[in-house]
Parts: structure tokens; sequence; C-alpha cells
């Protein structure tokens, strides 16, 4: 089997070091010319919560050749398009293109390379891009073990070929198939929405979330918001971790307390992460709001069901992304105290 990780930041740099270490034909396809250089010279190091080494073949979106049986997409999802169509000249019929992206891309990932080409994925670990050819796992090792991804078919059947992909996503860590897709989706925008926004908006980790009242609070009903918002369209959000995040969803404020001690627990091993968002932030780049928390008050219209959480957390990104500038934490912190106080 051929393979491609086509975007080789901070997370696709992991997959392709444990891929490559475990025997796979793969090639780590990234833009940023030192990385690719890097990742040759030296190959792929990963540190933070565990330390590896592995030797990658690197190229650029330019150098692609041949065809992939199957392409792990983790580009952003503002580079879709283009991306998408210069993929195609090096897929065959029956090559899978699974996607790993934030948010819920997968109709606009069908309608470019073919819906039959398409499974979907949700990355269940968070990594930091350090410096060309290395990146740091953030994820305590052992839940990164246990719960790296979850896979699934559009249609929610186990295939064999779903479970050929779930064999090779095995040699990165723990890969569970998803009979309910949109679930799955969705309940990684959950996490998304709560952490990664925070992260970004805040200027901080999942830690300095979890750690400040404010902060775990903001996120428990940027959580609420999500899940009455789905559940207002027909989603069933899938469990993540072995954790049921329905069980999140406020019915008062009393509930709120509870709430924030769940979260303490099921995302203390994620503790170190930093939003890949406030990682664009601070390289002057956009990011990818409109396809995580943006997704909210869009899916909102016509149901009536308020988003202010959300809201902010989109306002807050957009206006560093306009001035190119970083959140301050406790500045931002004192929108989201007057919002808990209304």
């Amino acid at each position: 089997m051929r393979i491609a990780v086509l975007g080789a930041g901070s997370l696709g740099t992991i997959v392709g070091a444990y891929l490559s270490a475990g025997g796979m034909d793969v090639e780590l396809i990234d833009v940023y010319q030192a990385h690719i250089e890097a990742l040759n010279e030296v190959g792929a190091k990963v540190t933070g919560t565990t330390e590896f080494h592995a030797e990658v073949k690197a190229v650029s979106p330019k150098q692609k050749s041949g065809t992939y049986d199957l392409v792990l997409l983790l580009t952003k999802q503002l580079y879709n398009d283009s991306v998408l169509a210069e993929l195609l000249p090096f897929l065959k019929e029956e090559s899978v293109v699974c996607s790993l992206q934030n948010g819920i891309p997968e109709q606009k990932v069908a309608s470019i390379v073919g819906e039959e080409r398409v499974i979907a994925g949700s990355v269940e670990f968070g990594a930091t891009f350090i410096e060309p050819g290395v990146s740091e796992l953030t994820t305590e090792y052992g839940q990164f073990k246990k719960y790296a991804f979850q896979i699934g078919e559009l249609n929610g059947e186990t295939t064999d070929r779903i479970r050929r992909i779930q064999t090779v996503l095995e040699l990165v860590g723990g890969t569970h198939i998803s009979d309910n897709l949109v679930g799955t989706k969705w309940s990684k925008l959950l996490i998304n929405n709560a952490f990664s926004g925070l992260s970004a908006a805040l200027n901080g980790t999942y830690g300095d979330i979890l750690d400040h009242e404010t902060g775990i609070a903001s996120a428990v009903h940027i959580a609420d918001e999500t899940i009455k918002v789905g559940r207002a369209n027909g989603i069933r959000f899938a469990k993540m971790g072995g954790f049921d995040l329905e069980s999140l969803e406020l019915s008062s404020e009393n509930d709120v307390p509870e709430r924030i001690q769940a979260f303490r627990v099921t995302m203390e091993p994620s503790r170190l992460l930093r939003a890949s968002m406030l990682q664009d932030l601070e390289k002057k780049r956009d990011t990818e709001i409109d396809y995580i928390n943006g997704v909210i008050p869009k899916t909102a219209e016509g149901t009536r069901i308020p988003t202010p959480f959300n809201d902010l957390v989109v306002s807050q990104i957009k206006s560093a992304e306009e001035t190119r500038t970083v959140p301050d934490f406790d500045t931002n912190l004192k929108a989201f105290q007057k919002l808990l106080v209304i």
C-alpha cells in the first residue's frame, strides 16, 4: 500500500513517522521546504510525552508522483479546493482519501474526489510543531496509544477497506471504527469548539482553560451550545475516548459545576495542547475558525438557539486575524466573564 500524508505539519509528522517505522511505503507531503529538507536529511523526531525518531521520505506538492492507495488528508480546510484538485491525477479509481481534518469537511472533499473514494476520521491526539523535522506530542502517551483516531465509512458500514485502514493507522495509535461518522465528527467539533477555540481566543493551553474558573465555565457553555445546535439538526453525538459527550448538555446553570468536573477529568490528558489556530495566529496566518466554532452560529440559523459563547470565540479570533496579533489571555477573558454573569 502506497500512502500519502498530505499536510505533514505537527500531526502529519507524527503520523508519518510511526507509519514509516512500521514498514509502510509513505510520503510526507508539505509546502514548508525547510521542513521537507530536515525530514529527508535527519528524519522525523517526535518529542513531548514520548521520544521517537524515524527515517521518512518527504516531498513538496509539486514532487508528487505515481498514484496513492491511501491519502491521509491533514491540510487545513482553507485550501481544500486547490489541494484536492491537484491531488486528482495521483488517485486511482480505488484510491481512498481519509479526511482527518478539523470540522466537517467530508461533503466538500467528496464533491472533488468522488464520494466513493472518501472515508472520514477524527484525530484524537494533539501535537505542536517545534521546528523543521520536529513535532511535539502533547497528549499523554498512554492515551495516544489507546485513542488516536476514529474512522468510518460515510454510510456507517464496516467494510473490508475500513478494516484495512484501521490496521494501518493502528501503527500510529489506537484506531476505532465508528458506525456513526457524522456523530463522530460533531463530537470532535465539540471538543475543538470548547478547547481549541478558547485556546486560540485566549492564547493559552488546554490546561490554562481547565485551571481557570471562567475559562472552564466558558468551555462548558460552548459545549452546551454545540450539543443543542447539533441535536436540533438531527445529530447523535458519538462517544469519544469512551465518554458520552451528550451528557455535557446543560438543563440549567445548576449543572455547570458537575460539567466542569467532567471536563477536568476527561481533558486532563490533553492539558499540554495548544490549538493549531493559536499557532496560526502566532505565525500571522488566517485560521480555520469558520470551520470550527463558526459552524455553530451558521448551523443554528432558523433554530432560535442562541450561540453567544461560540460567537464570542469567532469574534475574538477574527479580530486577531485582522490585526495580525496574538490575543491577550486576561483581556479576552473579561468578555467571557461578562457573558457568564448575564
